[in-house]
């Protein structure tokens, strides 16, 4: 898992829209954090690790004891059920995640404390702020720590979460340095397809899409996915 973090921090360019060509091509679901996430800091965006899941239920003693088993470079996924009358997460809890080596938190929830999570400088996901801390205690579930949701998946510690500036998104554990090979081979691609771009050959030019257009004729069924397929593209449409 290391080794994927650390090539997900030094592979220049490469994005979670890679990694989600990438589930593509290698027939893993795509699993996105909902739209709206985003990282608190525009500045630290980057993240990658295995996840540690956790389900909050009003009190910040939930958080304290799954980063007590943490392991250094995971990240903490919070499911707060996507509330909006609430934060669950602040300052205090992602100084402590930072402190123990944690490489990020993502919660399917609210945060608050803006200003000073930006300075501690660890990639946080959230949905938004909101002042207001939690006025409830519920029961604690069996499956606290063994499980979370985050919008419409269901996140173990046998996966691992990627993100940056467009959102985060979940790939099987065993899965992952495999998605993260194909992420890289499209980048590459889609880098090359970009200079030429910019040297003056267009992107129709480059896949052929004058003769998609007319092999459909004869196969009206043939789709462009499959078409760049046959021509050696990357763009995953």
């Amino acid at each position: 898992m290391q080794e994927i973090a650390q090539l997900w921090t030094d592979a220049t360019g490469l994005s979670t829209a890679h990694i989600a060509d990438g589930c593509v091509r290698a027939g893993v679901e795509v699993r996105c954090g909902p739209a709206g996430l985003t990282a608190v800091s525009g500045r630290v965006t980057r993240v990658a690790g295995r996840c540690l899941p956790v389900r909050h239920f009003g009190s910040v003693d939930v958080f304290l004891e799954v980063i007590e088993r943490a392991h250094p470079g995971d990240v903490l996924i919070v499911d707060n059920q996507g509330r909006s009358d609430e934060s669950c997460v602040g300052d205090l809890v992602v100084l402590e995640a930072k402190a123990a080596g944690l490489a990020g938190i993502a919660i399917w929830g609210l945060h608050r404390d803006t200003r000073d999570i930006r300075g501690i400088r660890l990639p946080v996901f959230s949905l938004g702020a909101l002042p207001a801390g939690p006025r409830r205690l519920d029961e604690r579930r069996r499956n606290t720590f063994a499980s979370a949701e985050f919008g419409e998946h269901t996140i173990r510690t046998r996966d691992t979460v990627f993100g940056d500036e467009d959102g985060l998104l979940f790939v099987p554990e065993d899965r992952a340095n495999e998605v993260l090979m194909h992420a890289l081979q499209i980048r590459d691609v889609e880098r090359a397809q970009a200079s030429r771009i910019r040297l003056g050959a267009s992107l129709r030019d480059q896949v052929r899409f004058s003769a998609y257009v007319q092999a459909r004729r004869a196969e009206p069924a043939l789709t462009l996915r499959e078409h760049l397929s046959r021509v050696g593209g990357a763009v995953e449409v």
